[in-house]
């Protein structure tokens, strides 16, 4: 079959065929392999990416579809670890970083280029974080992820500076005397440098409430008396070209995982060259420029995206696969059967069918299943009544037998907080020592206290009556006639395992609480700006993947007022401890306050947790250096395609402790530049 040409429809028509030859997914009897496999005779990878992604701009979307695609096209100051996720060299060959962890320098390559050939200079990532905190860029990640590098926040926000003559008002000016703490000097003293170490005070933009912050503060009111006020530009933000190939950031407090965060999408090199010529345009395939490994060779919306290997890239002589052809497609059948026909070489997680786990984990060369750093969770809309109760969302948590879904779905398992167990090791000993601590300040036995978040249909029926809805027995059964179901779904987008999920719990609240949630569904490009702007009623399904490898990454889902968390929930108090954690420069002790963060947050409970994911998916064992990371995003030049068939790789459940010589070279080459810094 002609795989690398065929449109969508054919694709589609394909599955029809294969459907009703392949009957599910049994395979031939005796076959080491599930399906075809023969490793392509050229260097290109087919893989299904998921949705069709909704912009090539990496400042733009949070979508782990676009996420993938962007590891290909762009690259940042690091790079996501092939295996562990943990930073990695990229355009910034090494680093440093003060010890108050809030200053870093970097050292760029001198060798880094465009797709169009041009030098990338320092200056260039300047310019792309002051392009995506701009207001008027409207990225959905800027203030999430990079609201902590100082002014960033300020600057989006359309805050002002307070100025007196020729000088502006510092924080130090309103500190009590003893309070301010010295800057310590770190790299070159520059004029820049000097300016955005004394900290200015910043006020809200619009005058009614910049009136109602002064009000609130005699102090602040006074000294601001007679000011001018002068808007925080593009150029106050904390991001400094220092020379054409070192590069300084300075944040607003300390951030231990800031490096790892540089990962991200959000912080990759955007072309100011093509952005200003083209405007919205500029990421069309006619005119993009991109810095990764690959490059846009063709782009047919919901057909398919394919990328071929850029010459001008800094480490081209280790991107090893010519050409890689990315298909959207979310039908987890399809992408099953074109795998199995021997069209794709692998697929992206979660797409293995429930249905058909048990036959497809025994091909133990392609199917991988590995603990990811990935939640599933429905949000709950605090907006709208009757989700703006805390009961009735405490009601619907303990309504819902979270170990029955897990067994459910096979390959997940219970998620009963915020951070996923077993991910983090550090932070589950901190937060088993803090839980212990809070039960003992409660005075709960331990019992009541290890299943205050469990299944208790009881109590959550109870809860419900003391909502104002009562719950009815009828003989073995149960019915909740004043609950407003017309007013509530569970809402997910378009994926049979979602839809599986969402009717499993639906039964169960059913038979628990005697109400039944309509279901709705929408495609995930639709699906996530309706999540988002809290269009939804009731409960809206999210999976999180971590951004780094920190519990913060799943705990500041519901920080500051526009959080990604999509439930509405905000407070004051929950963002002071996740800040207070992150000035705690002890290790230990930081862990320990985000623990108690989470601790209330699951009070607060904007969020039913649902299951710690696995990666659950396939390649053919032809592909080598594509590993099940808890992020599941592949570093795509470490990637290549093995012909010997005796190199292969085989029980990919140790895939990640077997060594492969060629993929750790590459690897520990690429860490030496950095490594040498370190010592």
């Amino acid at each position: 079959m002609a795989a690398t040409r065929f449109r969508r429809s054919q694709m589609l028509a394909a599955f029809f065929v294969l459907s009703s030859v392949l009957a599910g997914c049994s395979s031939s009897a005796g076959s080491r392999y599930f399906g075809k496999t023969v490793a392509p005779k050229d260097k290109v990878l087919r893989y299904v990416s998921g949705s069709e992604p909704e912009t090539l701009d990496p400042q733009l979307p949070d979508g782990q579809p676009e996420a993938r695609i962007f590891m290909a096209l762009y690259d940042g100051l690091v790079e996501y670890g092939p295996k562990d996720q943990q930073p990695i060299p990229a355009i910034a060959k090494s680093w440093e970083i003060n010890p108050n962890l809030d200053e870093f320098i970097f050292h760029l390559r001198d060798n880094a280029k465009w797709s169009d050939g041009k030098p990338i200079t320092a200056s260039d990532f300047v310019y792309s974080m002051r392009r995506g905190f701009a207001p008027e860029t409207i990225s959905r990640t800027a203030i999430a992820l990079g609201g902590v590098i100082k002014y960033a926040e300020a600057f989006n926000a359309e805050a002002v500076f307070v100025k007196k003559g020729d000088k502006f008002l510092l924080e130090s000016d309103l500190a009590v005397e003893g309070e301010s703490k010295a800057v310590l000097p770190f790299g070159p003293d520059t004029e820049f440098h000097k300016a955005v170490n004394a900290t200015r005070v910043t006020l809200d933009g619009d005058e009614k409430k910049r009136s109602k912050q002064l009000d609130a503060d005699p102090k602040l009111k006074a000294a601001v008396e007679g000011a001018e006020f002068v808007p925080v530009k593009a150029e106050d933000i904390g991001v400094e070209a220092i020379d054409d190939y070192t590069l300084r950031i300075t944040l607003r407090q300390s951030t231990p995982y800031f490096v790892g965060m540089l990962a991200h999408q959000y912080f990759r090199f955007v072309p100011r060259q093509a952005i200003e010529k083209y405007g919205k345009e500029w990421s069309r395939p006619e005119h993009i420029v991109t810095c990764g490994a690959f490059r846009v060779k063709e782009h047919r919306p919901y057909d398919k995206l394919v990328v071929e290997k850029d010459p001008n890239y800094w480490d081209a002589a280790n991107v090893h696969l010519d050409r890689i052809e990315f298909y959207p497609l979310e039908e987890n059948a399809t992408i099953l059967n074109l795998y199995k026909a021997g069209s794709i070489d692998a697929f992206l997680n979660h797409t293995v069918l429930t249905s058909w786990i048990n036959d497809v984990r025994s091909y133990k060369d392609e199917y991988m299943n590995f603990p990811e750093a990935a939640t599933a969770y429905y949000s709950m809309n605090m907006k709208k009544p009757p989700f703006d109760q805390v009961k009735v969302r405490r009601a619907f948590l303990l309504g819902l037998d979270r170990e029955a879904v897990s067994s459910f779905r096979k390959v997940t398992q219970p998620l009963y907080g915020k951070v996923p167990t077993g991910i983090f090791p550090a932070y589950d000993k901190a937060a088993a020592k803090v839980s212990e601590e809070l039960r003992a300040e409660k005075g709960v036995s331990s019992d009541v206290w290890s299943n205050r978040y469990k299944f208790n249909a009881d109590e959550a029926r109870k809860l419900l009556g003391e909502a104002g809805f009562p719950v009815q027995k009828n003989g073995d059964t149960f019915s909740c006639p004043s609950f407003p179901t017309d007013r509530v779904s569970i809402t997910f987008n378009t994926n049979e395992n979602n839809k599986a999920i969402a009717e499993f719990v639906q039964a169960q609240w059913k038979q628990n609480l005697g109400i039944t949630i309509p279901l709705k569904t929408m495609e995930f490009k639709t699906y996530l700006p309706y999540f988002k702007s809290l269009q939804y009623e009731g409960f809206a399904q999210f999976l999180w993947s971590g951004d780094y490898m920190d519990p913060y990454t799943f705990l500041g889902l519901q920080y500051g007022e526009e959080n990604e968390g999509g439930s509405g929930f905000h407070e004051t108090k929950y963002d002071k401890m996740l800040d207070d954690a992150n000035r705690e420069l002890d290790p230990e002790k930081r862990l320990e306050i985000l623990a108690r963060a989470e601790e209330y947050l699951m009070e607060q409970l904007p969020m039913i947790p649902l299951t710690v994911n696995a990666t659950n998916w396939m390649k053919k064992p032809y592909v080598k250096g594509m590993y099940p990371n808890p992020g599941t995003l592949i570093a795509w030049k470490f990637v290549y395609i093995e012909r010997d068939p005796t190199n292969w790789d085989k029980n990919v459940a140790s895939i990640m402790t077997i060594p492969d010589p060629q993929f750790e070279k590459q690897l520990q080459d690429l860490e030496s530049t950095q490594k040498a810094v370190a010592k």
